[in-house]
């Protein structure tokens, strides 16, 4: 059990928090803001930011405490916030999108902020994960290819506050892939023995592109609408550390445990919506770009001594 489709337990949901029905959503987002807010200043935010500068007249950037991970923001783009202190909503600016890229839990919070901050008024766009999607459904293999109508495992917490986000403030969900880039590289993954070799099949998307893929969102994304943001290539663990040692010398172990067999998850939705904002992935080929991370990595490093 736990597995229903998505509008319909949430129309029952936001009745017991609010004890009303959602509005009718309207078609659409409204206009682009000039300015945008990330909720959470993570990884992504940290790439996505520069680009988002090209693109806004202001773009803010939130924190628990931004004077102490925010060093690299102007004083006036930091922001205070934290979703279990209500006294900070206050700071996050009235007319703004918002990117959201923290965990929406506990979700009473999640719906007592989206209804102070009128999320509903926003071009709202929020990171979800891939993880939402059970891969214990099917005995499978390869599994099948998986896309945004599969059903969601709602027994998780932050799936049950993306889905009020999405059902019931127009959100629109990005089911991301494990993501890498610089400083996130697959390869120390299997140098330090945090995966090892299986049949698990692993999707992945490259920071750069979910950071577009952000942005994007923002602009032509359908409300209330989901998309899968993976490179479109699954592979198993036992390919991407068989190429990694040829290639790298990096060795591998072999997983001592048995692995579920993951995931497939198809990204059909993703190239359309890029392409409705002219642009595409940039980084198709997992290998190539690890080569990439690899060279800055090496050059970071500076000459040996």
């Amino acid at each position: 059990m736990g597995y229903i489709m998505r509008d319909d337990f949430f129309v029952g949901l936001r009745c017991q928090l609010t004890g009303t029905l959602p509005a009718n959503q309207q078609e659409g987002f409204s206009a682009l803001h000039h300015a945008l807010t990330i909720l959470g200043s993570g990884y992504t935010a940290k790439v996505l930011l520069p680009l988002a500068e090209q693109q806004y007249a202001q773009v803010f950037a939130t924190s628990r405490d931004p004077d102490r991970h925010l060093t690299d923001l102007r004083p006036e783009q930091r922001i205070r916030f934290d979703l279990t202190q209500p006294e900070t909503w206050q700071l996050i600016p009235p007319v703004t999108d918002l990117l959201w890229c923290f965990p929406a839990v506990p979700i009473a919070l999640v719906q007592q902020f989206a209804e102070t901050a009128l999320l509903q008024a926003r071009r709202l766009v929020v990171l979800g994960s891939t993880s939402a999607y059970d891969d214990h459904l099917s005995t499978e293999y390869p599994p099948s290819w998986v896309d945004e109508t599969a059903t969601i495992d709602f027994n998780k917490p932050r799936v049950q506050g993306e889905e009020l986000l999405r059902t019931s403030y127009g959100a629109v969900i990005l089911m991301v892939s494990g993501i890498y880039g610089p400083h996130r590289n697959p390869i120390d993954w299997i140098r330090t023995g945090r995966v090892a070799r299986s049949r698990k099949f692993v999707n992945l998307i490259h920071v750069e592109d979910l950071a577009g893929t952000c942005l994007a969102a923002i602009r032509h994304g359908e409300k209330g609408t989901t998309y899968n943001v993976s490179d479109g290539t699954p592979r198993t663990w036992d390919e991407i550390c068989e190429t990694v040692e040829r290639r790298w010398a990096v060795r591998s172990s072999v997983s001592p445990e048995p692995q579920p067999m993951g995931k497939r998850i198809a990204n059909r939705r993703l190239c359309e919506l890029l392409k409705a904002d002219g642009v595409s992935l940039r980084y198709h080929d997992l290998y190539q770009a690890l080569e990439q991370i690899e060279e800055v990595t090496v050059n970071e490093a500076g000459p040996s001594r």
